[in-house]
């Protein structure tokens, strides 16, 4: 499968870590290929939470500008976008069509396209005009998740949570994988 990452500038860059390393380990075993885009901001969120390049995990990465990019156009054979973290001001543009930057135009291609667009959200609380944007997309056809990581796993460090959630966003991109993160009941 071919996907999209968009880091955005919202606080979270060890979930978007968490996905590059899958995607350049795991994931590419198993066949994935991942491009990646990062907002102006998000790469300056980056540096600050984790001071580490990304350049590192030997994906391509495309400017916030780069409208030239593949997946800018419906007729590139990508199947799915994550927006992680996605902060409110990216689901605002994303869910408005506004494409003023490389995400926002990707995501608007996912849209269109009808293939899978996840958008897990970095934000809290939410106001009104939060909710409202979240049921645009998710009527538009995206899947909206918090970065909520579980706690029944039993969680025994912060690897452990984070893992949790890049877990659950790629099971919302349909893509197999086994990040730690299951129900398995109660024993």
């Amino acid at each position: 499968m071919k996907v999209v990452l968009g880091v955005s500038g919202a606080s979270g860059s060890v979930y978007a870590k968490g996905l590059l390393e899958f995607f350049s380990g795991p994931g590419k075993d198993a066949g994935h290929e991942c491009h990646v885009v990062f907002s102006k901001t998000g790469r300056l969120v980056w540096s600050h939470e984790l001071g580490t390049d990304p350049k590192d995990f030997g994906l391509p990465i495309y400017s916030p500008l780069d409208m030239t990019a593949p997946f800018a156009s419906g007729s590139s054979d990508f199947e799915a976008m994550a927006v992680v973290p996605t902060s409110a001001g990216s689901m605002a543009r994303i869910a408005h069509g506004m494409s003023t930057d490389l995400i926002g135009r990707a995501a608007d291609v996912i849209l269109k396209e009808r293939r899978t667009l996840v958008l897990c959200l970095r934000e809290s609380p939410y106001n009104l005009i939060h909710v409202r944007n979240m049921e645009q997309l998710i009527l538009a056809g995206a899947k909206v998740m918090p970065a909520s990581p579980n706690f029944y796993s039993n969680p025994q460090s912060m690897q452990d949570l984070i893992d949790s959630v890049v877990g659950r966003v790629l099971d919302q991109m349909g893509i197999e994988n086994n990040v730690r993160h299951r129900w398995e009941g109660m024993t």
